[in-house]
């Protein structure tokens, strides 16, 4: 298999060139010619030699995603379930804020962390995706979002997989999107979430990278979270939280914690007194998510207004809590759910 033109850095191209005998400004046209001009062919690369062209062609693969289906929700999020080149089936979300339009991209295909209210564990994890196979899902957002003039903002490395588990390839898909000879999107427009790999929580501090760093918490203390992620086993509550305030001294970021609120698990006022008391004084942001509901987990969603009430109490303790809007919720809304569609169709045909 050929490796993909996205893999590159610019100081990736800068090296390639120069071992063609190019000169070294040969890299910036590639990052203009495959981010600015966003071209679906190095044949259209017209300011390049045509044996330039043809050796690039020769070597590389510029579009390593084919498009499966593409669904609309009425609120305006789009959700893709792309093709990759080994037949593997992944998703990407571009969702609508008045701020501008986030793309929420997945790092592996399958995931093995084994989270209970997960869609995206089903089937566990096949493989990892490339830096470039990354970086081709803002690519295919973008160019959906020609269409209409518009552009991506941030991005959030929230989708199928974890990330951290794929450390080289989420750092390099960083590195490349937030390259002003790129996309040049801001670090601080940057989310990436993990579930608590602590090793790779201390070597992304040492990154001294300015991204918004989430937790995937769900969880105010180490007995309900071992039970609702197995990864807690491994890598317990008091190692993580060890972890996370080392990367907010390293980078002067402030944490956010992911808690996806599950009806009788871990909802209940007494839950909301524990996470406020865990968390004060650490000027952390918790996001409330009320859970989406997958077929294959029957768990059930906290009321709304048992919602409002979590909130109050985890902000009493001076910890901010927000509620996560809901994106696509007429279309296969949780992560994971679009390509379990796909892999069970499949399964049927076959």
């Amino acid at each position: 298999m050929k490796p993909f033109a996205y893999d590159r850095t610019h100081a990736g191209w800068s090296e390639w060139m120069t071992k063609q005998g190019e000169p070294a400004f040969r890299a910036n046209q590639m990052m203009d010619w495959l981010y600015k001009k966003r071209v679906h062919s190095f044949h259209d690369m017209t300011n390049l030699s045509r044996g330039l062209r043809e050796r690039l062609s020769e070597e590389f693969q510029l579009e390593p995603l084919e498009t499966l289906t593409v669904q609309q929700s009425d609120d305006g999020t789009v959700k893709f379930l792309f093709r990759l080149h080994d037949g593997h089936a992944i998703e990407t979300v571009i969702m609508r804020h008045n701020y501008g339009n986030s793309v929420c991209v997945t790092t592996q295909v399958g995931c093995r962390i084994g989270c209970t209210f997960c869609a995206s564990t089903l089937g566990g994890l096949k493989r990892d995706l490339t830096t470039g196979e990354v970086v081709a899902q803002v690519m295919a957002a973008q160019k959906y979002l020609d269409r209409e003039g518009g552009r991506v903002h941030s991005v959030v490395i929230m989708g199928i997989g974890e990330p951290f588990e794929n450390y080289e390839a989420t750092v390099g898909f960083m590195r490349v999107i937030n390259d002003p000879r790129g996309l040049g999107i801001g670090q601080r427009h940057i989310t990436v979430s993990t579930s608590g790999i602590v090793p790779s929580i201390y070597k992304f501090a040492d990154e001294k990278l300015q991204a918004v760093l989430a937790i995937s918490l769900h969880a105010p203390n180490q007995e309900v979270r071992k039970k609702l992620m197995p990864v807690s086993r491994r890598y317990p509550l008091e190692e993580l939280l060890e972890a996370c305030q080392y990367y907010s001294d390293q980078t002067g970021r402030r944490i956010t914690y992911e808690y996806a609120l599950i009806g009788g698990k871990n909802d209940q006022p007494e839950h909301a007194h524990e996470l406020g008391q865990l968390l004060a004084g650490s000027g952390a942001l918790v996001n409330l998510i009320p859970v989406n509901y997958v077929p294959e987990r029957n768990y059930i969603r906290t009321p709304r207004n048992q919602v409002f009430r979590f909130q109050k109490i985890v902000e009493s303790y001076k910890v901010k809590a927000t509620i996560r809007r809901e994106h696509g919720s007429d279309i296969d809304a949780a992560c994971g759910q679009l390509r379990a569609k796909h892999m069970d169709a499949e399964k049927r045909s076959s």
